[in-house]
């Protein structure tokens, strides 16, 4: 069994900010592989589903950023599971808007919610880190990740979310590489090319006759043409 994370700020006022991709990661994986709906769980949202025969819940700490290591340890002691089962979905600024990545244990960076699950359940657990940038400066953060998503970012960030989904499966299945691979197809899809390949043309004097050296005078071949 496995236990997604999505971390985020509840309420209406968060829903698109920065900081609340972890949120709509999971929002979209419920979505597209036709999860249970939300229920209240664990100081969370909760929704259950499957892979095949991998059992998935996925779980949206409901206690604020800083406090979500209190819901996801709960989790946790009820499931019986282990740091190694958990896979945690952030928002992060040191990757580029659109980026993602795929990260064992290590550090929280800084990162309030990642910093809460830590002393909840220490660092050796699963995180896909999702980029969004950074303000250029340590004091304009906090503004940052607290704002909406702009327009301009609808297109990136609507096909990081599908991609996610679409390698949802191959995360649970532990295979980081194909979940990778699902997301780029869709943030960066092959390029199919729009020229069509020429048509073959035979030259007026590639004919079997000109090929074999052709005798006839120019009015005669006319009026075999015609024939």
């Amino acid at each position: 069994m496995q236990l997604f994370v999505g971390l985020g700020n509840p309420g209406a006022k968060y829903a698109r900010n920065r900081h609340n991709v972890g949120f709509m990661a999971l929002d979209q994986i419920a979505s597209d592989h036709g999860f249970g709906p939300w229920r209240g769980k664990f100081k969370g949202a909760l929704s259950e589903g499957r892979f095949g025969s991998d059992r998935v819940m996925l779980l949206k700490p409901e206690t604020f950023m800083n406090r979500s290591g209190q819901s996801v340890g709960e989790a946790m002691r009820f499931f019986k599971l282990e740091p190694g089962d958990v896979t945690v979905f952030h928002d992060e600024l040191d990757l580029a808007p659109g980026k993602l990545r795929v990260k064992q244990g290590g550090g929280h960076a800084g990162h309030n919610g990642l910093r809460s699950i830590h002393a909840a359940i220490g660092p050796e657990y699963q995180r896909i880190r999702i980029g969004i940038g950074h303000p250029g400066h340590k004091d304009a953060v906090s503004g940052y990740v607290l704002r909406d998503f702009p327009k301009a970012d609808a297109d990136w960030l609507d096909d990081l979310l599908r991609g996610i989904g679409d390698g949802a499966p191959q995360l649970a299945a532990g295979d980081a590489g194909k979940f990778m691979n699902a997301v780029a197809l869709r943030v960066n899809p092959p390029r199919s090319s729009t020229s069509k390949p020429k048509e073959a043309q035979t030259p007026a004097d590639s004919t079997p006759e000109a090929q074999e050296g052709d005798s006839r005078n120019p009015l005669q071949k006319l009026v075999d043409r015609f024939r």
